[in-house]
């Protein structure tokens, strides 16, 4: 009970010095609980969905993926015929079944050809107007859809691009474009996740999405009162037969489900890996601060042994004032995490992704992952100082707080910190010379890993030496004042190594990073340059194939030396070993795609793949199947015929653009697949004939403008959209990294806070003598920029040198090109400058307001 007291006096004693650990400690836990709490909250959304939007029994083609997309190579929905709804009405429990058609392989645009797709990536979905809809959208505007000219939407995307009544749409499919005029606007009574819905009368959802009468993509049965969906899924497959895929409701759900999960796993363990490096920083944090105390509080310590405590109850002490500190930071955490969920919905909500806060989810293991997570980490962070305190002596309180550590934990520190260090980079040297990615992966984690916790421990040491290059280049301009910071930041290497390192950590990640996404930009553009020997690329982004108006619509296009079709198969390949190669894919394109893309071959031309009954292969299947020039593949296409086909070309494995693919002429695959089920083209290049690729560009724009769906790129656009896609992903991981840094800045200002508090009667003193309160804030000013420089050095070198392995092993991917962004590396450089300043502003105006005399008597 008395340790419990001690702890309690000494935790309210210096509640303002525990302050900023307890907000460390609330920042991780709140992002760990945030995270869960979102994550959950979707999982919940998307599960009430899918279960309103089954129905009992779902009867759908059986080429139909799980879900109902669509997944044909000519862009309409697999479908079955409107006879399957009289079967299935015959069915023992059928109660009611209807007939619906869908599909999500669509655009719609408005008037103006704008896309009203959603931003946020979830579908567009074009269906009939049917009574299973009904039970999860309401019309709150108008009238269901009845003839051509009509279709209803639903309210979020009405709201969201400003749509009414009367209001003219295009869905545009690979049938064709058909516009009508809004009939209806219709609310979901669930949480519409953010697809954009629109409703056709079921004759005119036939003719516009498949291209005939008389089927449909999916049948939705109910069961009578007391037949289980087993029972009547049962029934429904013995009276219709085989050929269809029937569903339960919860089939329906679950793999609609399976298909968000993988999703929302990724975000959720990599939101949950940033708040392990923010937990990580802020163990520094923790470190640093009991440290200081336990280091401020020496004679207090000493006393207590003099009077009776023991080594164990000074250790007690110190770890029950951490517990409490954990306590604290992690309840207000676990609050601040329902908080931050909020938030992420409401960000979502900014892309188009729709979260209703009625959803929301907080599942009883959330607080107490959040509490166990921080009140563990905040006690083990503490052990060593408290260790620490228990090792003072009641000589202890003769002597003066803060004597510096003994030489002997220097030189073990000195010793497993190089030895770290060494292996680390070993760890990173061998991952260079590594022949696979796979297993030079291996070997960079463990380089990573190494390589970080040396730089942590040696920090104290590199400090010496870094801080006095700094001084020497940043702080003796300013004399005496630059001095005393510089010897300050000196006075305690542990110290400030243990600050630096914490913003080391942050700034590594974002230098190896920007090495890594810079590398790849410059490699993949690299080989844009080196091996696309065509203008124009068009394409749709949304994945819709190509329709053969659009491609006639390019072939017409004025000042086009060359047009390209190329397409993507399935099937299944039979080699000379005897073993048959599963669902592989065959891309097949028209002759002029050996000049569109200059794909190096080790064996055989690649032009030569283009002829009669010919392919390619690339050279990681050759070696596998002992498949040579001249060998028979027996091909069996999946919605055609088998053929043999002959190996005229083999490609090289380090190829970036098509890497793995095997190719084949569209002339020779039309003779065995036909031409009602040949897959219409994903891509189609252009060439322009010579000077003429300025007027050409204009020209496909202008073909293309009736086809909003796809999208004319020159290799510049090309370049820039990759580099866009890159750039949107790094900018999402940095500000992920944000609260690492955050945290790493709190560190920096509590260091600062409880030095000076440390330095009063010393700052007194100097007041004293003559130092004006502007030169004594500059002085800690000063001090904080180097300890926060020192800390990007060694994170940006560190940082650097990850990155540069990293882009070895991507190397082996073909992605060869080694670009260290220079302008980021010195911009983050010159920006940790700045967070210095910033930490110092609390701390150094505290210590301008000091009372001078109050400083000197203090003890």
């Amino acid at each position: 009970m008395t340790v419990l007291k001690t702890s309690m006096r000494n935790f309210f004693a210096h509640k303002g010095r525990m302050a900023l650990s307890a907000v460390a400690v609330m920042l991780s836990v709140a992002f760990v609980c945030g995270t869960l709490v979102f994550t959950d909250t979707m999982g919940t959304t998307f599960d009430k969905l899918f279960a309103a939007t089954s129905s009992d029994v779902t009867v759908s083609a059986k080429g139909a993926s799980d879900t109902g997309e669509t997944t044909s190579g000519n862009g309409r929905p697999p479908v079955m015929p409107a006879a399957v709804l009289d079967t299935v009405r015959k069915a023992d429990g059928v109660k009611s079944a209807e007939g619906t058609v869908f599909s999500t392989s669509v655009t719609v645009v408005d008037a103006d050809k704008d896309n009203l797709s959603p931003s946020s990536g979830a579908p567009t979905i074009v269906g009939s107007w049917n009574g299973n809809d009904a039970r999860t959208m309401k019309i709150t505007s108008g009238t269901a859809p009845e003839g051509s000219g009509q279709i209803m939407i639903d309210a979020d995307t009405a709201d969201k691009h400003h749509l009414g009544l009367g209001d003219e749409v295009g869905v545009i499919s690979a049938v064709g474009t058909h516009t009508a005029k809004i009939s209806g606007i219709a609310t979901f009574t669930v949480t519409n996740p953010g697809a954009a819905i629109f409703y056709l009368d079921t004759r005119t959802a036939q003719r516009t999405l498949v291209g005939e009468s008389g089927v449909y993509t999916n049948v939705n049965v109910t069961a009578t009162a007391g037949v289980t969906d087993a029972v009547l899924k049962k029934n429904v497959a013995a009276e219709i037969g085989t050929g269809y895929k029937v569903q339960t409701a919860k089939e329906t759900a679950d793999a609609n489900q399976q298909d968000v999960e993988g999703f929302m796993n990724v975000m959720k363990y990599a939101m949950l890996g940033f708040a392990g490096i923010a937990f990580l920083v802020g163990i520094f944090l923790i470190i640093n601060t009991f440290s200081m105390l336990v280091a401020q509080r020496t004679r207090e310590i000493g006393l207590m042994r003099a009077i009776g405590s023991s080594r164990k109850q000074v250790n007690r002490s110190v770890l029950a004032e951490a517990l409490l500190l954990g306590f604290f930071g992690s309840v207000l955490g676990v609050g601040a995490g329902v908080g931050i969920a909020i938030g992420l919905m409401k960000l979502m909500g900014m892309t188009g992704m729709n979260l209703s806060t009625d959803d929301l989810t907080v599942a009883w293991t959330t607080p107490v992952v959040g509490l166990v997570l921080g009140i563990v980490v905040t006690v083990l962070a503490a052990y060593l100082p408290a260790r620490r305190a228990g090792k003072v002596s009641p000589m202890a309180a003769l002597r003066d707080a803060g004597a510096p550590a003994g030489a002997k934990a220097g030189w073990i520190r000195g010793v497993l910190g190089t030895v770290l260090t060494v292996g680390g980079g070993f760890g990173l040297y061998v991952a260079t010379t590594a022949d696979t990615a796979s297993e030079g992966s291996m070997w960079l984690g463990l380089g990573v890993v190494l390589s970080l916790i040396g730089f942590v421990v040696i920090g104290p040491l590199l400090a010496g030496g870094v801080v006095r290059v700094l001084g020497a280049v940043l702080l003796r301009a300013f004399g005496p004042v630059g001095r005393m910071a510089e010897r300050n930041a000196l006075r305690n290497p542990r110290r400030t190594g243990a600050t630096g390192a914490a913003l080391m950590i942050g700034l590594a990640l974002v230098a190896c990073l920007s090495v890594v996404g810079s590398s790849m930009v410059a490699s993949a553009t690299g080989q844009l340059d080196k091996t696309v020997g065509t203008d124009f690329i068009i394409q749709s982004d949304s994945g819709q194939v190509i329709t053969p108006q659009a491609v006639k619509a390019v072939k017409s296009t004025k000042g086009l030396e060359r047009v390209t079709e190329y397409k993507v198969l399935d099937a299944d390949l039979t080699t000379p070993d005897g073993k048959t190669a599963k669902s592989e894919t065959i891309n097949a394109a028209d002759p002029t795609y050996a000049q569109d893309l200059r794909t190096e071959t080790v064996r055989g031309k690649l032009a030569d793949a283009y002829r009669p009954d010919s392919m390619s292969v690339f050279e990681g299947f050759a070696e596998k199947h002992d498949v040579r020039i001249g060998s028979k593949v027996g091909v069996a296409f999946k919605d055609g015929t088998k053929a043999s086909l002959t190996v005229r070309a083999i490609t090289s494995d380090d190829a970036v653009i098509d890497k793995g693919a095997m190719y084949a002429s569209i002339t020779t695959v039309s003779k065995y697949v036909s031409a009602d089920r040949m897959p219409l083209d994903v891509l189609v290049f252009a060439t322009a004939k010579d000077g003429q690729q300025d007027a050409a560009y204009t020209s496909l724009k202008s073909a293309l403008h009736d086809y909003p769906q796809y999208t004319v790129r020159d290799q510049t656009d090309y370049k820039q959209a990759l580099k866009d896609q890159i750039g949107q992903l790094l900018n999402m991981i940095y500000g992920l990294l944000a609260l690492a840094i955050i945290v790493a800045v709190l560190g920096v200002v509590n260091t600062l806070a409880l030095s000076v508090v440390e330095r009063t009667r010393e700052i007194g003193l100097m007041r004293a003598i003559g130092l004006s309160r502007r030169q004594l804030r500059r002085m800690i000013r000063m001090e904080s920029v180097v300890i926060a420089l020192f800390g990007a050095l060694l994170g940006l070198g560190l940082g650097m040198g990850w990155g540069a392995t990293a882009q070895k092993l991507l190397a082996l991917e073909g992605l060869n090109v080694l670009d260290i962004p220079w302008p980021t590396i010195i911009g983050v450089f010159i920006g940790s400058a700045f967070v210095g300043l910033f930490a110092a502003l609390v701390p150094a105006f505290r210590a301008g307001r000091m009372n001078v005399l109050n400083a000197i008597a203090t003890e």
